[in-house]
């Protein structure tokens, strides 16, 4: 019997970038690890596709398509000069691979209601250190770069900044798949602007317009798309029917949901409890086990439970009035108040029908790693101070919005 050795150097398409390839058999088999193969099945926009019917791309989509700009990024510093030695290139690429991991089904919403206080990048790092030992140690540099903690600044900044692959990748994909043309950025060009001095990551001169385009594409898609009102009362709905489903289950009343989800569900999980066996049960979860069990839960004899998992299974969402000012505890009280003349029985439950909550949106933050220009006669300023935009100081601006959601008549 003669054993066929697997190809791993392979080459996949994708709908924005064309051909994608795969560097080396070590990402080969981190890709097809069951941990990654799991971002399949995990939408990168959650629930955004009850707002624009294309956003059906995955985390899997996203992972790939930011490796694929790190390794432009890798090739255009080495032409400029800058050396990067194939284990740093190894270790920066596994690094933005693997670099959205540790994000749950519906992540955001999930990261609230059932696993506490554990943010994805925590789960990322949960994860990747788990696959180090899995592989003999070979994730080491990459855990180090993800860390913050490697030498080299700029290889950091490649993987987590406000220049990042990520940005870069999410923005152009999430502009294609919603079709919000705003956020087309173009990254080839903001990649080939790339540059390096004193071991940070800079843009040269030459790209500012494209940074410029770049931040204002960024504040559109948060206003537009992730942020949209739509978006905002199906994100917050899908919280309060975790929450609602776990509250149940704490009182051992029925609801049904698979093992996996059966368990989240049943147990708090948190910083303090979560231990490998955890880790692997959460590699389990994804958006088909959230979906198939509200479903179910759209028929459950708890009104509170059925209202939210109709709410989103048919897409009858409550209405939401987003403003700039906060909404006084006098309107709250009100509007609540008429809420139940009609429905008395459901005072106790109220939280889960009216609610309210705020938004905010910094396309661009001059204080916390700021993204520098570099002038040809060896000048670095801040893209604020570089730029003869005032939009831009103006985007650095955090803006805060206000809303809150009441059932439909």
């Amino acid at each position: 019997m003669t054993s066929h050795s697997t190809n791993k150097l392979k080459i996949l398409n994708d709908p924005i970038y064309g051909f994608i390839t795969i560097p080396n058999a070590l990402i080969f088999d981190l890709i097809e690890h069951p941990y990654f193969q799991r971002l399949r099945r995990i939408a990168q926009m959650g629930l955004s596709y009850l707002v624009y019917p294309g956003a059906h791309h995955t985390r899997f989509h996203h992972a790939l398509g930011c490796m694929h700009l790190m390794q432009k990024a890798v090739q255009v510093l080495r032409f400029k000069g800058i050396q990067i030695s194939p284990e740093e290139e190894e270790g920066v690429l596994i690094a933005i691979l693997l670099h959205d991991i540790g994000h749950g089904a519906f992540s955001h919403a999930l990261e609230q209601s059932i696993v506490k206080g554990i943010h994805h990048e925590e789960l990322s790092l949960k994860f990747m250190e788990a696959l180090n030992v899995e592989f003999d140690g070979k994730l080491a540099l990459a855990i180090t770069i993800f860390k913050g903690e490697y030498s080299r600044k700029f290889l950091l900044q490649l993987v987590s900044s406000q220049l990042d692959m990520d940005r870069m990748d999410y923005l152009k994909r999430d502009s294609f798949y919603t079709g919000v043309a705003e956020g087309n950025i173009n990254s080839d060009r903001l990649i080939t602007m790339l540059n390096v001095k004193d071991d940070a990551l800079l843009i040269e001169e030459k790209g500012i317009y494209s940074i410029e385009k770049f931040i204002l594409a960024r504040r559109l898609m948060y206003w537009q798309v992730y942020l949209h009102k739509t978006g905002l009362v199906a994100e917050n709905v899908l919280k309060k029917v975790l929450k609602r489903a776990k509250e149940l289950t704490l009182k051992g009343i029925y609801v049904p949901a698979n093992a996996t989800f059966s368990f989240f569900l049943k147990t708090t999980v948190g910083t303090h409890n979560f231990n490998d066996e955890i880790l692997n049960l959460f590699s389990k979860l994804d958006d088909y086990d959230v979906l198939s069990a509200i479903k179910e839960w759209s028929d459950h004899e708890d009104t509170t439970l059925a209202y939210l998992a109709t709410a989103i299974i048919n897409r009858k969402l409550p209405k939401i009035i987003i403003q700039k000012n906060p909404f006084s505890k006098e309107e709250i009280a009100e509007i609540r108040a008429d809420f139940l003349v009609n429905n008395p029985a459901l005072s106790s439950e109220i939280d889960y029908y009216i609610f309210h909550g705020k938004v905010q949106n910094q396309a661009y933050n001059e204080k916390k790693d700021p993204i520098e220009v570099l002038f040809k006669n060896g000048d670095v300023l801040d893209v604020v101070r570089a730029s003869d935009h005032l939009n831009i100081q103006a985007l650095s601006k955090p803006v805060v919005k206000y809303f809150l959601c009441v059932p439909k008549k």
